[in-house]
């Protein structure tokens, strides 16, 4: 007899799909027109959860599955989880940390080369005709040079690790800020977040949020400078959006690269006209690659769980 799964949210992979389909008896609560009392009639045969990191799972939807064992977040953001909960039931809470690194760091760097290189307003520009109506070279603003930009790093974990890699290669000089300073890196540490904006000419979130909203305010954002850019890839509560409006229509800061919201899908529209915002759809390990080896550890997350064994990636066991 298979273990049945809840897949709270889709994946994109279609062979990873097959082997979930394959191995388990899955049914899928995204497609359920009322969840609430599907959750209430099969509910009690449901040993294993997938889930996703933004989309988590509510400690209302765990107290109606008595037989779950497993919640594999098919993301490393676990802020929409209730861990504490699940660790006092003793379910596994896994994530898929380590895949996303390399698709996330590439995009931040991106992010901030399209937001001061002014890329996606160039492209407009070409795309709409603009350049044989005004050919000549001050049509368009100068942008910002990213080499030898002072980047701020507010996170210094895999992710932020990734990214300080790849500005050194760009001759960027990084700093960063952290719970404690960490001394296996040769960065320089700064513990107030005020003061490593003043010294940063871009300032990056890759820290995680669970215990951390709105720490990007309007004193961040003013110390960060009227010729400062913030780039996101962590969580869109990180920052204090109201704020981050005003300071970008004030010219408080020069500009920024978003892959994240506090109420997606929902973006504040003061952002969406901006030259100097790029904007993403919360896609930063949105490759093939990246999507397949998530997947392949959510695979192996609810197998070894399912077998009565601690998950390696287990936050709550």
């Amino acid at each position: 007899m298979q273990h049945e799964v809840l897949q709270i949210s889709p994946i994109l992979i279609p062979a990873i799909n097959e082997q979930l389909n394959a191995r388990y008896t899955v049914h899928r609560l995204y497609e359920q027109a009322d969840k609430d009392a599907w959750l209430r009639t099969h509910g009690s045969r449901i040993h294993a959860v997938v889930t996703g990191g933004h989309t988590g799972i509510q400690e209302a939807v765990m107290a109606q599955l008595p037989q779950l064992q497993v919640v594999a977040v098919n993301g490393v953001g676990t802020d929409a989880v209730d861990l504490a909960y699940a660790r006092a039931r003793g379910i596994h809470v896994t994530g898929t940390f380590g895949a996303l690194t390399e698709d996330v760091a590439d995009l931040a760097i991106g992010l901030l080369i399209a937001s001061c290189r002014s890329i996606c307003s160039g492209h407009r520009f070409v795309q709409d005709g603009q350049w044989p109506l005004h050919p000549l070279p001050s049509a368009i603003p100068l942008a910002r040079r990213f080499s030898g930009m002072r980047l701020g790093i507010v996170g210094m974990g895999r992710v932020g690790r990734a990214i300080a890699t790849r500005a050194a290669a760009f001759g960027c000089p990084v700093r960063y800020t952290d719970l404690q300073a960490m001394a296996d890196v040769p960065y320089t540490f700064v513990a107030d977040l005020v003061a490593l904006a003043a010294q940063s000419d871009a300032l990056i979130l890759a820290a995680a949020a669970e215990n951390a909203e709105g720490i990007v305010n309007a004193a961040v954002l003013d110390a960060l400078g009227p010729d400062g850019f913030l780039v996101n890839i962590a969580r869109g509560k990180l920052v204090h959006e109201a704020d981050l409006v005003a300071a970008l229509t004030a010219g408080r800061i020069a500009g920024a690269g978003l892959d994240v919201f506090v109420d997606e899908p929902h973006v504040p529209p003061a952002l969406l006209h901006m030259d100097r915002v790029v904007l993403q759809a919360h896609r930063a390990s949105a490759t093939w690659e990246t999507r397949t080896a998530m997947g392949e550890m959510v695979l192996q997350s609810l197998a070894t769980a399912l077998a009565g064994e601690r998950p390696a990636m287990s936050l709550t066991t």
